[in-house]
């Protein structure tokens, strides 16, 4: 139940009433400061030209931080959520071109130049699924697939639970339980003489595998089909979820290159295309129907060191025994258009410079979590911005407000567009700025490529946090989690723009997890009664998003802190040479972490230097010595990029930051080396992978220096 609107304590800069617009006052005193501030704008031109008004550290760009943190709306903010999750809009469907318009009208709305991307792609829709369970001659269940709630209002359907490209077929089999479904689950079984071979198996999802890599693993031991659940069950609903198999990201049959509108695309028998795929069939199954199917296992106890984890009990036996499964998919690939929305904000001194915020608005169901939070919160910033542009603001350089389609099937909508503008965002791009999920429960959580961890943690500072009067979001941060994470996985569109392209990038999120993950709860009612009744997250995740976004255009020297990049290297070294434990050399690594480390702290004086210095329009020189730093502080990052890849995953071609091919790779970084060591290659093989990272750290110390050899 939400807390009544009494019983919440006003905090500054936050409006506390969600449902309604704001009280007259509280209109009259915003009217009062944006004449107040376009006043001072009229009658003070220099003071909007960026010389020392958008400085960090300067009193007017404090000003300009208040001025788009008191605009916020919790009112306008639920109002667009609630708009966006009227319906089901599955991307390609009818009901997500009324969410593409509804996101592109309000951009036009105010006034703000907005463009549509348009892609083809393959999609994957379900026609019939079904899941029968045979517990002896006489006893058989069919299983409700569906997991739509009594109350919905929807007229548009949910889709029915179902795994992307999945391939069509049956299978029948016994039934196996293999826990996560990792390679070490089936080492456990064999341990026990438990064979999947010819059968159906049954896994629960865990944190290392996705669904796709479940699937793989199970076919390369000879199961005929997967079901996969999750433990969380839709809050006590039974939801059901959803989600993809594919292997990779973006359009699979234009594989590392866009899919443009009339552009080459390969047949679905093309091997490119049919090894992103699965070869035999799965389905997701609500936690309800899974614990009716370990219920009946006979067979081998679980493994030892399954038992009390999670619900697998002493007690649990895994199969096979008597339980038979009949299942059956049968989907069709359809190519269908997609389509993202760009806003440009033009620069007013660096426009060839951009800042991107991006977020994607398709979702499996009504998405209220997964990902209109997330839209709600950018189609907010994007009115705070419209009422600084109209109050004479201007940012220094361009900044893109990105509405990406298709990321629930595998971030296609966003990875088309970078691999249709790879270079020009190699050339121009300063940060990506990714929110999904805005909003799933308390708790501020991001993940960020090093040099922007001390950018992200002064913004915290000005943000007051939504669930703690009089303490900032750095501050509960701080107590309660602190922890900045790196972006190695691929769950999200800042995949493309880091390990693809090489743009320094963040993500962020309220929340850790939220039961309702990809099934037919995620509703605006749910996110109302649990995750953010008064939207007081959703306001203060737009704060620090959009804070981000206005000092990164801004600052007249881009706030890249690569001596901190430095150390979390230094880290990544000391974790790999434990882990190596002396059998390989690790010299290579520390080397180059050392020139690295002595090039940031040149890059740091240089640019302690420049800020030093008084600013004016009229210094051509210092004007060129801050664009000259902040094009190497810009490429820094694609210097980790590597043009053969990741071996197994060759799109990904970021060295330090990218996914391991071994999904029991044993860290989350140095993807190469990670992967060399899970197989455990020769050390002649760990060796190399260790002098290709080391030759990327080079790379980033010579973009960082400038100049030649």
């Amino acid at each position: 139940m939400s807390q009544p609107l009494t019983t919440r304590p006003a905090v500054a800069g936050i409006s506390i009433f969600p449902f309604r617009q704001p009280p007259p006052l509280c209109t009259f005193l915003f009217v009062i400061v944006l004449f107040v501030a376009t006043f001072y704008t009229l009658h003070h031109p220099d003071a909007v030209t960026h010389s020392l008004l958008f400085s960090r550290n300067s009193h007017n760009a404090l000003r300009l931080h208040r001025l788009f943190l008191s605009s916020a709306s919790n009112a306008t903010i639920s109002s667009y959520l609630r708009e966006l999750t009227r319906h089901p809009h599955l991307a390609g469907t009818k009901p997500s071109l009324e969410t593409l318009n509804y996101v592109q009208s309000h951009f036009k709305s105010l006034g703000l130049e907005t463009h549509v991307a348009e892609y083809e792609a393959l999609l994957s829709y379900p026609t019939h699924i079904s899941v029968t369970a045979r517990f002896s001659n006489t006893t058989t269940l069919e299983f409700d697939l569906n997991d739509v709630p009594g109350d919905s209002s929807s007229s548009s359907p949910v889709v029915r639970p179902y795994h992307a490209y999945s391939p069509s077929g049956s299978a029948q089999g016994n039934v196996v339980f293999v826990n996560h479904g990792e390679e070490r689950d089936y080492r456990a079984l064999e341990s026990i003489g438990v064979s999947v071979k010819g059968c159906v198996v049954l896994a629960r999802k865990g944190e290392i595998l996705g669904r796709g890599g479940i699937v793989k693993i199970a076919e390369a031991k000879g199961a005929l089909g997967v079901l996969i659940y999750a433990e969380n069950d839709g809050g006590g609903f039974g939801g059901i979820e959803r989600g993809t198999v594919m292997r990779g990201i973006g359009d699979p049959v234009s594989p590392g290159w866009p899919g443009v509108v009339g552009g080459e695309k390969l047949s679905l028998e093309d091997e490119l295309v049919t090894r992103r795929f699965p070869k035999i069939p799965s389905l997701p199954l609500s936690l309800r129907n899974a614990e009716i199917i370990l219920a009946s296992l006979g067979g081998a106890r679980a493994p030892l060191e399954w038992r009390n984890s999670g619900r697998v009990g002493s007690g649990q036996r895994v199969g096979p025994g008597r339980t038979v499964i009949n299942m059956t998919f049968q989907g069709e690939m359809k190519m269908k258009k997609i389509h993202n929305v760009v806003v440009t904000i033009r620069g007013s001194e660096e426009a060839d410079r951009y800042v991107i915020l991006g977020n994607h608005r398709d979702a499996w169901t009504y998405g209220a979590v997964d990902p209109n939070s997330g839209t709600s919160a950018l189609l907010d910033i994007s009115r705070r911005f419209a009422m600084l542009l109209n109050s004479g603001w201007r940012p220094r350089r361009t900044i893109l407000l990105c509405s990406w389609d298709a990321e629930e099937f595998g971030m296609i909508g966003s990875t088309e567009w970078v691999e249709e503008n790879v270079l020009n965002l190699g050339a121009s791009a300063v940060a990506y700025l990714n929110v999904d999920c805005a909003v799933q429960g308390s708790g501020f959580f991001a993940g960020a490529t090093p040099q922007l961890d001390g950018l992200l943690v002064d913004v915290l500072k000005l943000v007051q946090d939504p669930d703690a009067v009089g303490l900032t979001v750095e501050e509960t941060f701080k107590s309660q989690n602190n922890i900045i994470q790196r972006l190695s996985r691929v769950d999200s569109d800042f995949s493309g723009f880091l390990h693809h392209a090489g743009i320094p990038s963040i993500d962020m999120y309220y929340g850790a997890d939220y039961p309702v993950y990809h099934t037919a709860f995620d509703s605006y009612d749910w996110m109302i009664h649990n995750a953010d009744p008064l939207f007081h997250r959703h306001v203060a995740m737009a704060g620090i998003w959009g804070l981000l976004g206005i000092i990164l255009a801004d600052e007249p020297l881009i706030p890249f802190d690569y001596i901190s990049y430095a150390e979390q290297l230094q880290v990544h070294r000391d974790t790999l040479s434990k882990l190596l434990e002396g059998k390989v050399s690790v010299n290579p690594l520390s080397m180059a972490i050392q020139e690295f480390s002595l090039v940031a702290k040149e890059a740091a004086d240089e640019a302690k230097k420049l800020k030093e210095k008084s600013y004016s329009k009229d210094d051509v020189a210092a004007a060129a010595k801050r664009r000259e730093l902040n094009d190497r502080l810009m490429l820094v990052e694609r210097g980790f990029l590597d043009a053969e890849g990741i071996k197994g995953k060759e799109w990904f071609k970021h060295l330090v930051y990218g996914p391991a091919a071994e999904p029991e790779s044993k860290l989350g970084f140095f993807p190469g080396i990670a992967d060399a060591i899970a197989i455990n290659a020769s050390e002649g093989v760990i060796e190399h992978e260790i002098w290709r990272v080391a030759r990327a750290i080079q790379r980033a110390s010579k973009a960082l220096k400038g100049g030649f050899t």
